[in-house]
């Protein structure tokens, strides 16, 4: 009888805290790369837009919490109080991680609540502006040329970035044909390409948009499946595919996560607000800016969201392990 009533009362202060929730306490989305990222964009406008989403009664904060290719964040999350204060916003890092680590200390499908999707963002092959090509076919013909003596930046291990840059060199074989260079964030990465310190890059439209629309860096490539017909200013580069590298399909996406164990009445009402979130339309302005599709299909429901993860960690793992000598 005792243990009824313990398990009655459990029942009745979950029941409260959906009831009340979010309350006067802030609700934290922590992003797990550095702040000014693309990520970190993403989170911005999407913590604006449930914040509208939920009355403009809850109060949004964006916490980046860097390092260790997003791990350290995601981490954190994973171990917070399940009461839906505390989110993760990550991107498709969420499977990458599972091939990129040995050891990782979480399980992504084990440990979260899964909320669903956010967006899908095209990755663009990017190069200083000093170049000398001007197209993908001349673009690569250069990097066999000059086999050894150029170097590719990313973001840190882990990051949007890195993934694809690791895809894209197995992808041409180009074993030997350019040195990894990691730094601490997008930004600095982008600086550095920016500036001519490094020669390639392989990044997020919502990254690289207002530098090609700027003439700061070439262009040469999307990594998408389809050319991107609906974008203004990428309407026109090609496919990786068109280019010979047949089933090259590379789109960064990102989901909305809580700790595993948060009440279910508490993560139906953050579905919920994301739903609505993702329908706003200065959210969608803002997404379409920045050249990122905002979901709009079954994985924005929770259940679909895991399964397309889980799908995510068998078709990424593999193509990274076979990748990995590239790996710093």
């Amino acid at each position: 009888m005792k243990h009824l009533l313990v398990l009655a009362l459990a029942a009745t202060a979950v029941f409260a805290h959906a009831q009340t929730f979010p309350g006067s306490r802030p609700i934290s989305i922590v992003v797990p790369f550095a702040a000014g990222g693309p990520t970190d964009r993403v989170a911005r406008d999407l913590a604006e837009a449930m914040r509208k989403s939920m009355g403009g009664t809850a109060n949004f904060v964006v916490e980046n919490v860097n390092g260790a290719g997003g791990t350290i964040g995601a981490s954190k999350v994973s171990k917070a109080t399940p009461d839906g204060h505390t989110l993760l916003l990550h991107h498709i890092g969420m499977a990458a991680a599972s091939g990129l680590y040995r050891k990782l200390p979480y399980k992504p499908l084990e440990d979260f609540e899964y909320l669903g999707m956010i967006n899908e963002v095209p990755m663009t092959i990017i190069g200083k502006p000093q170049l000398p090509a001007n197209n993908y076919r001349d673009f690569e013909n250069y990097i066999r040329l000059n086999s050894g003596k150029l170097n590719i930046a990313h973001a840190g291990l882990g990051s949007a970035s890195h993934l694809c840059g690791l895809m894209w060199q197995a992808a041409i074989n180009a074993k030997e044909a350019m040195t990894t260079i990691p730094f601490s964030g997008t930004a600095p990465a982008m600086n550095a390409l920016v500036g001519g310190q490094v020669d390639v890059m392989c990044d997020q439209t919502t990254n690289t948009s207002g530098q090609i629309e700027a003439g700061r860096v070439k262009a040469f490539a999307v990594t998408t499946a389809k050319p991107l017909s609906g974008n203004k200013l990428l309407k026109d580069y090609p496919t990786l595919q068109e280019m010979g590298l047949k089933g090259f399909d590379l789109s960064i996406w990102h989901g909305l996560y809580a700790p595993k164990g948060t009440p279910p009445a508490v993560l139906a009402q953050l579905n919920t607000a994301l739903k609505l979130a993702l329908k706003d339309p200065d959210f969608l302005k803002k997404q379409d800016s920045l050249g990122a599709v905002v979901i709009t299909d079954k994985r924005v429901d929770p259940a679909a969201h895991k399964a397309f993860v889980a799908s995510e960690i068998n078709k990424l793992k593999p193509v990274i392990d076979a990748a990995g000598k590239y790996a710093d």
